[in-house]
């Protein structure tokens, strides 16, 4: 196993585009890192420049306690597994498990038990005398993990591994590409553009936007403590609804939001998490709700936390619902690239969006229904103007 430490990390290319800002992140050994972005934001960069497949133009790149900078991919013992596979057509899959090794000069004994416990790790056994042309896709992306796996790397990168298959493989895939690393514990970094699969996989996750690194952290605390909008907007499906809204507090000392004509009191214990939130009052500020932040209110639904709504779109999922509504506050939209602070600036206007509510399943709900939603601002996330979550 080995650390992986990325201090002050650039990738500028020569026609003067600059792929990586200032990246500083430390993995752990044996960790689980999950880089996870749009197109563009660099992730593939930061993988590409671990592997020595791309120059860093400053900052250093330490594997285990030693710089690489300046060594080559096979200098590093990292092990690579590909998107589009990268098998060798004309070989058997123990041939394909086993060519890295003989590269490598490992004898013969070792070769044949390196690849028999890759095999079975991986549930290739029955396979070994396959070409790759008599496989799916994901008995291929098995056997192009068996390759990184004989050769028993300090670090496994893997790079968007699973977009090539079905969505029933990849769910399969994912949970025994999580599985065998926790078995293994071997240190993994892998990219995804996908944050289900993010979610679903790392220890931690990285999400970065336009070369920069937005947050790290566990899955549920990025989902939980955003650290910005794009972050809360990124992690999360459906979306997290983000509008602009004021800060008030009432004679009663409680705190609201503007939602249109209305004002959401904000549950007390949201009020007590943000401890800067009276910093705000009477200020112009970004706010946040999940779509499960959404149900169907009743007779014992306070005003002050209950929306009526017009129903614009239904999607009817079985178990659930996804409600497309028309909101009276215009929705935040944060570009992949760009100035976040002056696409929020251009997002100032009062005029009406569309929301988002996951509810549970109910018939009767359609094309132009009108529905009288409760709100639970315990699920509410607060923004100041230039988009960071508010001190909590």
């Amino acid at each position: 196993m080995a650390k992986v430490e990325f201090q002050h990390v650039y990738k500028v290319y020569s026609n003067g585009f600059t792929a990586m800002k200032d990246l500083c992140l430390s993995i752990a050994d044996g960790e689980f890192m999950v880089f996870v972005g749009p197109s563009g934001c660099g992730k593939s960069t930061a993988l590409r420049m671990l592997a020595g497949l791309e120059e860093i133009s400053a900052g250093k790149l330490i594997i285990g306690d030693e710089v690489v900078n300046n060594q080559s991919p096979q200098e590093r013992n990292i092990a690579m597994v590909f998107q589009n596979y990268a098998l060798y057509p004309h070989m058997t899959v123990r041939q394909n498990l086993d060519f890295p090794l003989r590269m490598r000069k490992v004898s013969k004994e070792e070769r044949n038990q390196r690849v028999k416990d890759a095999a079975e790790k991986l549930g290739l056994t029955q396979l070994l005398d396959n070409r790759p042309k008599q496989m799916s896709g994901g008995q291929r992306q098995r056997v192009a993990m068996g390759r990184a796996i004989v050769r028993d790397p300090s670090v496994f990168l893997m790079d968007e591994p699973l977009s090539n298959l079905d969505a029933k493989m990849r769910v399969q895939i994912r949970t025994q590409i999580a599985d065998l690393q926790r078995r293994m514990a071997t240190t993994t970094v892998y990219v995804t553009h996908d944050q289900v699969e993010a979610m679903t996989m790392g220890d931690r996750v990285a999400v970065m936007r336009a070369g920069e690194l937005q947050q790290v952290a566990p899955p549920q605390d990025l989902y939980d403590y955003p650290a910005n909008v794009f972050v809360a907007g990124f992690i999360g499906s459906p979306a997290m609804n983000i509008f602009h809204t004021q800060l008030r507090r009432e004679e009663d000392g409680t705190f609201t939001i503007a939602y249109g004509d209305k004002q959401l009191a904000i549950a007390p214990e949201i009020a007590d998490r943000y401890s800067e939130i009276k910093r705000y009052v009477n200020k112009p500020i970004i706010a946040g709700l999940r779509p499960e932040a959404f149900f169907l209110a009743d007779s014992n639904t306070p005003e002050n936390r209950k929306i009526d709504v017009e129903v614009n779109t239904v999607e009817a999922l079985g178990h659930e619902m996804i409600i497309y509504f028309k909101s009276p506050v215009s929705k935040i939209e944060i570009e992949d690239k760009g100035d976040p602070t002056e696409a929020l600036e251009n997002n100032l206007e009062e005029n009406s969006s569309i929301a988002i509510a996951r509810l549970g399943s109910y018939r009767e709900l359609h094309h132009s229904s009108q529905l009288a939603l409760a709100v639970d601002t315990t699920k509410l996330y607060l923004f100041d103007r230039k988009g960071m979550a508010i001190a909590n």
